[in-house]
């Protein structure tokens, strides 16, 4: 007995079937979503602190006015510090105010570390000098990790011998000892008169909480409390 033979329109539905198949294991013909792009935040980082990194947006900022003084005169350098060469020593609050720095004092050494104390930035001083790579204008940013002693103080100014300007930077910093730390600093730098001066930090942050992280003493990388930082530092130099 002969088997009937299948319609022609069924043939044909079941060849489209299997070729739709092949042609779906294969990758062909299907559907693929338009890729979609998106702008990628700026991420500003920073040294030391605790906090996470911050998503931020390019912003145009607008600084607060740099009260300036009568500064002393630029003395000739001693042996073993560099003429117009500018070094900076501090610890992560510099850091976070270094490519600023480096922008508004062309040239500008930064020799900062995470944690640095006062102490090891006296070592620090000798050391550069030794290896005549000190300059004669010397910037100190040491405090943010704890306090130092008038003598310790003294012996940062002797390192420093023969510079022609010391800078040193108030620290603002959410810890008992901030309020001591500024106190030796200005106390020091009124003993030194004709080279030392002092580039009052504190009191500029503290008009500004907005500037910095929820430790209120780290700032974003390239923010405004940074670049304040940066200029205050270059108003005294």
């Amino acid at each position: 007995m002969s088997c009937p033979q299948p319609s022609r329109s069924i043939t044909v539905l079941a060849a489209v079937g299997v070729l739709s198949l092949i042609l779906a294991a294969c990758g062909v013909g299907q559907t693929i979503p338009a890729t979609t792009s998106r702008a990628l935040p700026v991420v500003a980082t920073h040294h030391g602190g605790g906090n996470e990194p911050t998503t931020t947006t390019t912003t145009t900022t607008t600084l607060p006015a740099i009260t300036t003084t009568t500064l002393p005169p630029l003395g000739s350098p001693g042996p073993g510090l560099l003429a117009g060469h500018v070094t900076a020593i501090g610890d992560s609050v510099m850091i976070d105010a270094e490519p600023d720095l480096k922008s508004d004092i062309p040239g500008i050494d930064v020799e900062a570390l995470v944690s640095f104390q006062f102490y090891e930035g006296i070592s620090l001083v000798q050391t550069l000098r030794a290896e005549h790579r000190l300059g004669a204008i010397i910037v100190i940013g040491l405090g943010t990790n704890g306090p130092f002693s008038d003598t310790q103080f003294d012996e940062m100014m002797s390192a420093c011998s023969g510079a022609s300007r010391v800078v040193f930077i108030t620290t603002h910093v959410g810890q008992p000892w901030q309020d001591q730390v500024n106190a030796a600093l200005a106390a020091g730098v009124a003993r030194y008169p004709k080279v030392a001066v002092l580039a009052d930090w504190a009191a500029l942050a503290a008009q500004h909480p907005e500037w910095f992280y929820s430790d209120g003493t780290h700032m974003p990388i390239g923010g405004p409390g940074a670049q304040a930082l940066a200029a205050l530092v270059a108003s005294k130099v």
